[in-house]
C-alpha cells in the first residue's frame, strides 16, 4: 500500500492574519465591524497562558512526488489557546476542563456540501401551530441528519423551549431575566458570544450555577457564517468552547448561528465537532434595545404565536422581554404549556 501523506493545518486565533512560517499570507478574516483585528502573525513558541489568544505556526507541508498519491488534506487540526482570566480560578468554582482541538474532516469540502447562504426565516406562527417555514426547515434538518432543531415536531404535549441570545451585555438586563427564571423555576438556554463572556463572566457563572445551558453563539458574531471556510467556522465555535472550558469548567452542547445565516456545509461542520445547531420557531422584533414597543404589545405577540414544540428566541438586551417575561411564563402555563430543558428534546435521545 502506498503511503498517504496528510497535510496537517494548525490554525489558531489572534489579532491580524494567518501566515505561513515564511510569512506568506494564507487568509484574512473580517471582524464584522469590530475595531479589534482578528488574526495576527505569530512565529516562535506559544505560552501556555498567553495574555492574548495566540497563533500557532502552521506546520510545514510534506507532499509525495508520486502523482497517484493524493496531496489534498482529508482533515485539518484547528487549535485555540484561551486567555487565562480570574487569576487562573474558574468563575464557577468548577475544575477547569482540558482545552480541545478540532479535527476538521474534509476541510476543503471535497464532498461538495452545499455552501449556499441560507437566511433562516421561521414565519409567524398562529392558531397554535408553527408556520410552514419552521415545519419545512425541520424536515430539511431531519434529512441532513445533523441534529439541528427548528421546533419540536416529536413531543405530543404542549412543550416550550426558552432560549436567549446574548450578543453583548446591556444595562444588566440579563441578570433581571435570570431573577425571573429563578422565581418561576423555568430552564433556559443562553447563547453567548465571546464578547459577552469577556464582559459578563459573573453573569455567565450564574447561568451555569442556576442550572441553565450556556450555548455557543460564536467568537465574532459574523454576519454570514455560510461564507466561512470549514476551518474558519470551526474556529468561531472552538474559541468560545475553550474559553468556557478553561475559565468556567463548562462545555457547551448547542450552537446558534448569528442572525440565522447558515449553510448545509456549516451545519454539518458543527455537527461533526459535537454541536447541535438550535434555530427557533417563535420570536419577535426585539434585538434593538432602543426600539422597544412596550410590555402589553409584546405579551400579545408572544401569546398569539405560541404553539406546541416552540423554540422561543428572545434577546437579553430587550427591556420589553424582561418586563413581560413573568407574565408570559404565567400565561403559557395557564394554557397548559410546560417549559422544558433543551436536553429533553426527544429527537436527541
Amino acid at each position: 500500500m502506498k503511503p498517504m501523506f496528510v497535510l496537517f493545518i494548525t490554525a489558531l486565533l489572534l489579532t491580524g492574519c494567518v501566515r505561513m512560517q515564511d510569512g506568506t499570507n494564507l487568509s484574512s478574516l473580517s471582524n464584522s465591524g469590530s475595531s479589534r483585528p482578528l488574526l495576527s502573525t505569530h512565529t516562535g513558541t506559544v505560552s501556555t497562558a498567553p495574555s492574548k489568544p495566540t497563533m500557532l505556526p502552521v506546520a510545514p507541508t510534506t507532499m509525495s512526488v508520486d502523482p497517484t498519491v493524493p496531496t489534498q488534506p482529508f482533515y485539518a487540526t484547528v487549535t485555540y489557546i484561551p486567555v487565562t482570566e480570574n487569576n487562573g480560578v474558574t468563575y464557577t468554582g468548577l475544575p477547569a476542563l482540558p482545552i480541545l482541538e478540532y479535527q476538521i474532516i474534509d476541510p476543503e469540502n471535497k464532498r461538495q456540501l452545499a455552501e449556499k447562504r441560507l437566511d433562516y426565516f421561521f414565519g409567524v406562527a398562529s392558531d397554535g401551530k408553527p408556520h410552514s417555514y419552521s415545519v419545512n426547515h425541520q424536515k430539511q434538518f431531519d434529512q441532513w441528519g445533523t441534529g439541528a432543531l427548528a421546533w419540536d415536531n416529536i413531543s405530543e404535549d404542549k412543550v416550550l423551549y426558552l432560549t436567549f441570545d446574548c450578543g453583548y451585555a446591556y444595562k444588566n438586563r440579563t441578570s433581571v431575566i435570570l431573577d425571573v427564571l429563578k422565581e418561576k423555576k423555568v430552564p433556559a438556554t443562553f447563547f453567548v458570544t465571546m464578547s459577552f463572556l469577556e464582559s459578563s463572566p459573573n453573569v455567565v457563572a450564574r447561568m451555569i450555577g442556576e442550572g441553565h445551558h450556556v450555548g455557543n453563539h460564536s467568537l465574532r458574531h459574523p454576519d454570514n457564517c455560510a461564507s466561512l471556510s470549514r476551518e474558519e467556522m470551526a474556529l468561531e465555535a472552538l474559541a468560545v468552547e475553550n474559553h468556557l472550558r478553561h475559565n468556567f469548567g463548562y462545555t457547551a452542547k448547542y450552537f446558534r448561528f448569528p442572525a440565522g445565516v447558515y449553510s448545509e456545509n456549516a451545519v454539518e461542520l458543527l455537527a461533526s465537532v459535537g454541536y447541535r445547531s438550535v434555530f427557533w420557531s417563535l420570536a419577535h422584533t426585539d434585538w434593538d434595545p432602543e426600539k422597544q414597543i412596550g410590555k402589553e404589545p409584546v405579551l400579545k405577540i408572544l401569546t398569539d404565536r405560541l404553539h406546541p414544540g416552540a423554540v422561543i428566541l428572545l434577546h437579553s438586551t430587550s427591556a420589553d422581554n424582561f418586563n413581560v417575561l413573568a407574565d408570559f411564563i404565567d400565561n403559557a402555563i395557564s394554557q397548559g404549556y410546560r417549559f422544558a430543558d433543551l436536553d429533553d428534546y426527544p429527537g436527541w435521545q
